[in-house]
């Protein structure tokens, strides 16, 4: 309690109370005050600096947490990308090869995300750049994991078309040909029989007499039945068969057709017969195979009928001869 004070009055030689005025009362008052705050404020820097609130705690606990989390997801998803490349691998160098499909362009797997940042609201965070690496990290995976998984659902298609693709890959010799003494020219550059310059053979020639039969070598769809016997060029009498899965066989220079355009044929069905039609110097069947529109060299496909010795024996035959019959 404030000390009062006094004041000696000579007039009635007394001490009279001094009363304080209000300029000094309102001084005093926010002296006070002013004091107390900035008590106040001091206690509350020295708190808030030195010592933690129990939600304070909790929330601090909660961060390393959550940043514990996510650094242990990070490392997870490292590991499960490194799984997915080993699927991918897989895929495009065991599974697409058995089933002869292209493997997946790496454009379409690593492809990015285009458009906006969907990552801003995480921007400014405490450690926003670990948990926008992890974020990024898990779409990426999530898109390549689905990717992943349609290829899979085309594989088990390829798988359950496989005996159908067998049944269709071009797999046999044209013709009758167990001592392989009708094989004659093979692929490569060869003398052209009437021009006498070098040129590419796209095909096999198996000599054989005028009528005997040919034979379909997979089962196919025949798309052309076409030529003429008169004609001294080309082909002449020729059928093409589409196979499907990318396979087409042409056979050429026949003497007669045995199926019409739009048949549909097995391997070993009669297709024609042996004739010497178009640009041919002797009676042969020039036979060709297509794999996705390219030519190929048949020879690497005539696996069926052959023993590895005879598949030797015919590719020496072929190789030797230096003059194509057409």
């Amino acid at each position: 309690m404030a000390r009062k004070k006094y004041k000696f009055n000579p007039d009635t030689l007394n001490y009279e109370s001094i009363g304080l005025s209000w300029k000094e009362k309102a001084y005093r008052i926010l002296t006070y005050l002013s004091s107390s705050f900035a008590l106040a404020l001091v206690f509350i820097v020295v708190f808030l600096n030195f010592y933690e609130t129990p939600k304070t705690k909790a929330l601090k606990r909660e961060n390393k947490q959550l940043l514990s989390q996510y650094e242990l997801m990070s490392k997870d998803l490292d590991k499960v990308e490194l799984v997915l490349n080993d699927l991918q691998q897989r895929d495009d160098n065991i599974y697409r090869v058995i089933f002869e499909a292209e493997p997946i362009p790496s454009s379409v797997r690593d492809a990015g995300f285009g458009g906006v940042n969907k990552y801003s609201h995480l921007e400014g965070m405490n450690n926003s750049e670990l948990i926008i690496a992890t974020a990024r990290k898990l779409d990426v995976i999530s898109k390549q994991a689905y990717i992943q998984s349609k290829s899979y659902d085309d594989v088990m298609k390829m798988a359950l078309n496989k005996e159908k693709m067998l049944a269709s890959l071009p797999a046999i010799q044209p013709i009758t040909n167990k001592d392989l003494k009708r094989t004659s020219s093979g692929w490569g550059y060869r003398i052209h029989p009437i021009y006498k310059v070098r040129k590419m053979h796209w095909g096999l020639d198996f000599t054989a007499p005028i009528g005997t039969p040919i034979y379909a070598t997979g089962d196919g769809t025949v798309t052309e039945v076409k030529g003429s016997k008169r004609s001294r060029v080309g082909l002449g009498l020729h059928i093409k068969i589409d196979h499907g899965f990318g396979y087409e066989t042409v056979y050429g220079h026949m003497n007669e057709f045995n199926i019409k355009r739009g048949q549909k044929v097995k391997r070993g069905d009669i297709i024609g017969y042996v004739g010497n039609s178009g640009g041919s110097t002797a009676p042969h069947v020039h036979y060709e195979v297509h794999k996705n529109g390219r030519k190929v060299n048949p020879a690497y496909y005539v696996f069926q009928d052959l023993t590895p010795q005879e598949y030797d024996k015919m590719i020496a035959i072929s190789s030797n001869i230096g003059q194509s019959l057409d």
